[in-house]
């Protein structure tokens, strides 16, 4: 059985993620010309080899446009709206708490978009994370081996599922 990632499903955000997200957006698109203007005036400058105010101009441009791409995608593909009020399974917008095997202490994470982050204290994986796409659709009760970046299977039991209150 496969589970939709968010890719597939969409990113789901809080509405006020959302409205962070789209003000960060505003801000960058509004800054723009200042940002031309900055390496307009660095070029001026003269010989552009040796010219590090406006290559580190050039180079803030290139980060600016990166994110502005980068949350222009996010929020076309974003589902915007209220955590689930039910929770019996391992979903998008559902907190999640787990115990590492060998391990007695539990760890509790939203199932999200990192970009919800910045709304709430509790840690956010990504359904696209290792961990993330293995307790996809898992019940409290599941445990699941994954894969970590460093190549080590990690078997975790699901212990709780809940709905995210913000």
């Amino acid at each position: 059985m496969t589970t939709p990632t968010e890719n597939e499903q969409g990113i789901w955000l809080t509405q006020e993620a959302h409205d962070r997200l789209k003000a960060e957006l505003d801000q960058l698109v509004a800054g723009r010309p200042a940002m031309a203007a900055e390496i307009n005036a660095r070029r001026e400058e003269g010989d552009l080899k040796e010219n590090g105010g406006y290559h580190a101009a050039k180079e803030e441009q290139g980060k600016q446009e990166g994110r502005i791409r980068q949350l222009t995608d996010l929020l076309r593909k974003a589902r915007v709206g209220e955590p689930p009020t039910t929770a019996t399974t391992a979903e998008l917008g559902t907190v999640i708490t787990i115990r590492f095997q060998g391990d007695d202490e539990t760890e509790k994470f939203l199932l999200g978009s990192r970009e919800i982050a910045g709304t709430t204290d509790l840690a956010v994986y990504s359904p696209e994370s290792a961990m993330g796409s293995a307790i996809m659709g898992a019940e409290p009760g599941t445990t699941v081996t994954y894969q970590a970046p460093n190549g080590r299977d990690i078997t975790v039991e699901v212990v709780a599922v809940e709905p995210f209150v913000p």
